[in-house]
């Protein structure tokens, strides 16, 4: 009988250690992994490194120690990191810094264009993406007149839109109202993907996360 084969983490960090210039380490020795269908809550205090780790992981900041493995595969230099930004949805904590395209359909239907798909499909993945988070008939709106709820799922359409292997979520109840985040809660846990999801909100990850870890002095410890 075959020896069973190991599983590969999605996502495999040792010793992950950054500092911005001239500040001491936000991040000292991070050990984390993440596997398929894992929901990882992680919490903190604000300025203890939650969105520092999620750049990390997608390359917009690098690390200065440790090693990082997405997919099986180190992660070194910046074109190491095109195939996992394709592969990972990172919605930011500021839907603003994500809010780019003239129109709302536009804007989700970016990313699926920047993958390939002609413009009727992409057309077609924003029309259902919205309609999936109860923002159809918001197509033509102005992306940047939205609210700030309205920003929130809009920038969370566009990243659902590329159809990501594993989801970085910074804050994704951000100005939700109870109803908006009582359905993204329903949403979010019928997706596949992987997903580590950064929130103050205790109950929403209760109701969400498979396992919850905190980052503290920049390490992180099991919640």
């Amino acid at each position: 009988m075959d020896a069973a084969v190991p599983r590969v983490p999605l996502v495999a960090a040792v010793g992950l250690g950054f500092a911005f210039h001239g500040r001491p380490p936000v991040l000292r020795a991070v050990d984390f992994t993440l596997d398929a269908g894992e929901r990882v809550g992680l919490i903190g205090a604000n300025g203890s490194g939650k969105t520092t780790f999620l750049h990390l992981l997608v390359g917009l900041l690098r690390r200065q120690r440790g090693t990082l493995t997405v997919f099986g595969t180190p992660r070194v230099v910046e074109d190491d990191f095109w195939e996992v930004r394709a592969r990972c949805g990172l919605l930011f904590q500021d839907p603003d810094d994500q809010l780019f395209c003239p129109t709302v359909l536009e804007d989700v239907a970016f990313g699926p264009l920047n993958l390939g798909r002609s413009r009727a499909e992409a057309r077609e993945i924003a029309h259902r993406t919205l309609a999936r988070l109860g923002l159809a008939g918001f197509e033509d709106r102005v992306a940047h007149a939205l609210s700030g709820g309205e920003k929130r799922l809009v920038t969370l359409a566009g990243v659902l839109a590329m159809a990501p292997d594993i989801l970085l979520l910074d804050e994704p109840t951000n100005a939700l109202d109870p109803i908006a985040a009582a359905r993204l809660t329903e949403i979010l846990r019928d997706l596949p993907q992987a997903m580590v999801i950064v929130s103050h909100d205790r109950s929403f990850l209760d109701a969400l996360a498979t396992r919850q870890v905190r980052l503290d002095r920049g390490v992180l410890d099991p919640a």
